[in-house]
């Protein structure tokens, strides 16, 4: 994962790369921008390392994985470390000092520190004024806004726009273009090709190395378009109801194109393997794919995509006038329970907040994969059954969802 090298003698921090070159002992490293804004440091002018993904280590403990999710959802946005202590049942008092010990932050510096973080690239990035900025990052006021943005970046709003280069600002004949970072390396074409092997008809296409799908924010239809940018970015742009928010809506694409985790052990460890290393070592930049919704990919996994495709062109709502072949969005698990078919039982269970139960095993370890367990493997599969051969899979605990995609995609 990406290391920041805070300077004493400047009181600024930068991402690796930067051009500066201070005294070794004059430097203190973070592994979180969160960590050393915290510790006084302001953000380098030069490298702006808020345009850098921040991962969390995926050797991090499961609670602080699970609270970290939690409030890339929002979940700081109106609650306290008490709520969410309460949510993972912790002290919140214990789970700061997890969160200090892992991430060198407490849980509200984390979430402060993002949405500072987004804010700052779409003041660059896009033309929303500075109101819509402050909510698109999830900030409850201009003055939290305008109080974090000095805290962060000494700055106010307005002047970090007036700072921002010639060639930030990303044209857009419709919709909102932004910047996803990612950490090097990162495998686009192979999270397409991941992305398009599950894809709903009607919901979600790949087409031309773009993948694209239908989404519903507050009750209303909205489209989101993800693609290759640069060498440290994808661009994701989202054809949306509203702007307020925005931020909870891009850490989900992160999520699902999982740029949010960068699987540095994992890829080291099973590098070492005879037969995961020469597949890692020809695609280092693979990850695990995430979900725009769990029930969306349980429906899926259960009936398969071509069918899933129909219950949406049945039971979701159209969203006419667009291309790629997109129609409709993914109804609900509450629209779905009230039907006749055979998955209505599955979306009774999970809109009463349960857990999907797959009879098949295979079923079982390709929900959990995609739902962020690390060491999920369908070995049922038949196409990871064969992959594997006469190799025991034991031995790539507790990594066996990574090595799992890579499996797939060798075949």
């Amino acid at each position: 994962m990406t290391t920041y090298s805070a300077v004493r003698t400047t009181g600024i921090y930068c991402r690796p790369g930067c051009g500066a070159k201070p005294k070794a002992e004059n430097v203190r490293t973070f592994e979180q921008p969160a960590a050393a804004e915290a510790a006084g440091y302001r953000a380098c002018l030069r490298c702006r390392p808020y345009r850098v993904a921040g991962t969390v280590p995926d050797e991090a403990p499961e609670i602080v994985c699970r609270a970290v999710q939690l409030i890339i959802g929002g979940f700081l946005d109106d609650g306290n470390e008490d709520a969410l202590g309460a949510r993972l049942g912790v002290s919140a008092r214990h789970l700061r000092r997890m969160f200090h010990d892992h991430l060198g932050v407490t849980p509200d510096q984390f979430a402060r520190s993002r949405r500072a973080h987004f804010a700052r690239r779409m003041l660059d990035d896009s033309d929303l004024s500075i109101a819509d900025v402050a909510f698109a990052a999830g900030f409850g006021s201009l003055r939290q806004f305008n109080r974090a943005m000095r805290d962060i970046f000494r700055a106010t709003p307005k002047e970090l726009r007036a700072r921002r280069r010639r060639d930030d600002r990303l044209a857009a004949d419709g919709g909102l273009v932004l910047r996803l970072p990612f950490t090097a390396p990162y495998d686009w074409p192979a999270m397409v090709t991941l992305l398009g092997r599950g894809a709903i008809p009607g919901v979600e296409s790949v087409v031309d190395g773009h993948y694209r799908r239908t989404i519903m924010l507050d009750g209303a239809p909205g489209m989101i378009e993800i693609g290759p940018g640069g060498d440290d970015h994808l661009l994701v742009r989202a054809h949306l109801p509203h702007w307020e928010g925005v931020i909870h809506v891009v850490s989900r694409i992160a999520g699902l194109v999982g740029v949010d985790l960068d699987p540095v052990v994992a890829r080291t460890e099973l590098a070492t393997d005879a037969v995961l290393g020469p597949l890692v070592t020809r695609r280092p930049g693979v990850r695990i794919s995430g979900v725009w919704t769990p029930f969306e990919v349980a429906v899926g996994i259960a009936v398969g995509p071509a069918r899933a495709g129909e219950l949406a062109a049945r039971y979701g709502v159209p969203v006419p006038g667009l291309d790629h072949g997109l129609t409709h969005v993914f109804p609900s698990a509450d629209v779905l329970a009230e039907t006749g078919e055979p998955v209505a039982e599955l979306a009774k269970a999970m809109a009463a907040g349960e857990e999907p139960r797959f009879a098949d095993a295979s079923a079982r370890e390709h929900f959990a994969l995609r739902l962020g367990a690390r060491d999920a493997f369908p070995a049922t599969d038949p196409a990871i059954r064969d992959a594997v051969g006469d190799a025991d899979p034991e031995r790539w605990r507790p990594w066996r969802s990574l090595a799992t995609v890579h499996l797939l995609l060798s075949g």
